[in-house]
């Protein structure tokens, strides 16, 4: 078996803004697994939140020397975005011969799902505009500006403009007390569920706290070692593949989630719809379901996802599907 890895650069529709900066295109690592008569393919996003680099994970994967197997790769290799290319990799490289990845997987097949249309961290009205223009049935809108009073004030203009159910996302920039000031317009508003308030390392403070929204936990869990201590603070967990590193610890830490009783959110990071692939196999555990990566992308490889408007479609002859 022989692996590679090769990094790719791909510009952005438009800028992406999170509470932690700005991002102009997606940089993702490819890793191509070989038996010598078959391919498979993962995608990854390093993610520098965790202290990730596109030419680090470019060596966690040329380097790579096995095993070549998905549950040996569990303890091979740390969770992340390298385990998770090669983990894909090998899954796709299975479906070439074993069949759609969906039943290597024992899972129903993907049904077309609603994504949530992400709205980048603006002003009011700019996101406003945008959830008028975009006219989808769910948004998930980007906070933690540092200013509790402006992002309501962002809540409140897409609230005014869109009849859409609703998420939030701080990525970790709110204190104890701008969560605790947030609630009432997020309640007013009829916010759905509100992800990641407060750094990892302080939401301590959130044990046994309940809140009239839901809280879902994302840079907080990552492959779910810590999950019991995370059903204390949060109700949901965004589970995301860069994180688990893979889609095989994914489908065991949904499993895990939903026997501790939180609710699940399928969620990305920027990058194409190789990457978004494997991650509608947990569509079937998912309260929410946030695949739009692509959508932001000013293209998209080929072949692709279908994407209409909101709803997301698994075609054969993408990832996984032979």
């Amino acid at each position: 078996m022989k692996i590679r890895a090769t990094a790719e650069r791909w510009p952005l529709a438009a800028p992406f803004a999170i509470s932690r900066g700005v991002k102009h295109c997606a940089e993702v690592v490819v890793a191509t697994v070989d038996d010598g008569g078959r391919q498979g393919r993962g995608e990854c996003v390093p993610y520098p939140r965790y202290g990730e680099t596109v030419a680090d994970v470019l060596a966690a994967i040329n380097g790579f020397a096995g095993p070549f197997d998905r549950q040996a790769l569990l303890t091979a290799m740390p969770a992340g975005a390298a385990r998770n290319a090669i983990d894909c990799a090998l899954w796709d490289l299975a479906a070439r011969s074993g069949g759609p990845a969906w039943e290597l997987a024992g899972v129903p097949r993907p049904e077309a799902a609603t994504t949530a249309h992400t709205l980048s961290l603006d002003s009011p009205a700019a996101m406003a505009a945008a959830a008028a223009a975009a006219e989808r049935p769910l948004f998930k809108l980007k906070l933690g500006s540092g200013s509790i009073e402006a992002d309501i004030a962002r809540l409140e203009a897409v609230r005014a403009a869109s009849a859409a159910a609703l998420m939030v996302d701080a990525n970790e920039g709110w204190s104890l007390a701008a969560l605790e000031a947030f609630m009432p317009a997020a309640v007013a508003a009829r916010v759905k569920l509100v992800e990641q308030p407060l750094p990892a390392g302080e939401d301590a403070a959130l044990a046994e706290r309940r809140f009239p929204v839901p809280l879902a936990a994302d840079e907080s869990i990552r492959d779910g070692g810590d999950l019991e201590a995370v059903a204390h603070r949060y109700q949901s967990v965004n589970i995301k593949l860069d994180k688990t590193g893979g889609l095989t610890r994914a489908l065991a830490l949904a499993e895990e989630a939903k026997t501790l009783g939180l609710g699940i959110v399928v969620g990305c990071m920027v990058a194409t719809s190789l990457a978004m692939a494997p991650s509608l196999l947990l569509a079937g555990f998912a309260d929410f379901v946030d695949l739009d990566g692509p959508l932001l992308l000013a293209r998209d490889r080929e072949p692709s996802l279908a994407y209409a408007e909101a709803r997301v479609e698994w075609p054969r002859g993408v990832w996984g599907w032979w």
